[in-house]
């Protein structure tokens, strides 16, 4: 049975896109034990393995590019090449594109490769792709994906304007509809002054369904050290910042019921906590 895709796409550069997606796959697959894949598909700016203190990864985007071009990659040889650490539990990753100058070379079949390969080796695959969609990666990924995601934050130059002009103008090109994104809203430790409120942003950006994730500033220093994983995996209260997406993927995946059935306390009473929110 082949898994899903989720895409998440930021609505501008350097807002915490990557940071949501990964943490979001992390926190699923410490919730579930399933086989989650994480795909850093930012093909100019490919920064995950640093988030996780590595420097030269073994296997990149671009090692496995000749695999793609010659349509021999599967989802067998996607999980051997993926990276894994006992820190990450039943995540999996693979790192992005190393040879940057090469982003424009990638080619749609390439993408749709990958893609495959990586419905077949895991439930779930996270695909993190560039705001702009001046590449077959974005492009192809949100084309594909079952679920795909806009991360943005409540200031008009984060939404405004990138959002009309990729996600709106190049989108639409490609049959993807403003209302098919999920909109996720990022909050900053101290919130913006004069940010734009929930029914603005969606008036802006098409957008109608929205979930609200506040991203703590230790979690940032983490990227900077190289020790996204340690922090994540310290504390039950660190991963959980991603609970507010990742429960409600969960539920959009009919992956509910495989929690309530945990012996582990917590869990029931994440859940609990949760469905009361609703």
């Amino acid at each position: 049975m082949n898994g899903r895709i989720a895409a998440f796409a930021g609505s501008t550069p350097n807002i915490g896109t990557s940071l949501t997606a990964f943490g979001t796959a992390y926190r699923i697959a410490a919730l579930t034990g399933r086989n989650v894949g994480y795909l850093c598909l930012n093909l100019k700016s490919a920064k995950t393995h640093l988030y996780l203190g590595i420097d030269r990864p073994e296997v990149t985007l671009d090692g496995v590019r000749p695999e793609l071009r010659a349509r021999t990659l599967t989802g067998d040889k996607l999980r051997q090449y993926a990276y894994r650490s006992p820190k990450l539990g039943s995540l999996s990753i693979l790192f992005g594109n190393m040879a940057r100058e090469q982003a424009e070379y990638y080619e749609p079949d390439d993408v749709e490769q990958l893609l495959t390969a990586s419905r077949h080796a895991f439930d779930l695959t996270i695909a993190d792709v560039s705001a702009y969609w001046d590449n077959a990666a974005t492009i192809c990924a949100m084309q594909s994906a079952d679920h795909k995601f806009l991360v943005t934050t409540d200031r008009l130059s984060h939404f405004q304007e990138d959002v009309r002009r990729w996600t709106g103008q190049v989108g639409s090109m490609f049959g993807i509809a403003p209302e098919q994104f999920q909109l996720v809203l990022l909050e900053g430790t101290q919130r913006f002054s004069g940010g734009f409120r929930m029914k603005d942003i969606r008036k802006e950006t098409g957008c109608i369904e929205l979930t609200e994730m506040k991203l703590l500033e230790s979690m940032h220093l983490q990227l900077d050290s190289g020790r996204l994983d340690e922090w994540l995996a310290s504390e039950e209260t660190h991963a959980a910042t991603f609970d507010p997406l990742a429960t409600h993927m969960l539920k959009q995946m009919n992956w509910v019921e495989r929690l309530q059935k945990t012996e582990r306390p917590w869990m029931r009473r994440l859940m609990v906590y949760r469905r009361r929110g609703r």
